[in-house]
């Protein structure tokens, strides 16, 4: 049965039945996780650059402190699925009948290739 029937929806089943929404959601988190560090290089190679060339010391202290936040915000992105899921794992173990359906989620959601 699982956790709730609210009509016809079956919410222990939900994983099951949105796994194709849940695989390509899955994809656009892939496609952050790869084009997130190459725009946090890119921009904080770009922007030394320019300090560099102006030769000013305030102005590459100013661009360090502005490269440290891009990469604790590229950080916490890349991260946050990851600790969504964990938060879930944790609430959904306890659960064991829904636990198999919840690793459908989990593997479409972080491995959408691997979702079947």
């Amino acid at each position: 049965m699982g956790l709730l029937n609210i009509g016809a929806f079956d919410v222990s089943s939900f994983c099951g039945q949105m796994k194709d929404i849940i695989r390509i959601v899955g994809y656009v988190i892939l496609v952050f996780k790869i084009i997130i560090p190459l725009l946090i290089i890119g921009f904080g190679i770009f922007d030394f650059g320019k300090a560099v060339v102006a030769d000013k010391e305030d102005e590459i202290k100013k661009q360090t402190k502005r490269l440290v936040y891009r990469v604790i915000a590229g950080i916490v992105i890349f991260l946050i699925p990851n600790i969504v899921l964990f938060i879930f794992t944790t609430f959904v173990d306890d659960y064991s009948a829904d636990a198999q359906n919840f690793k459908t989620c989990e593997t479409c959601f972080l491995h959408p290739n691997s979702c079947n």
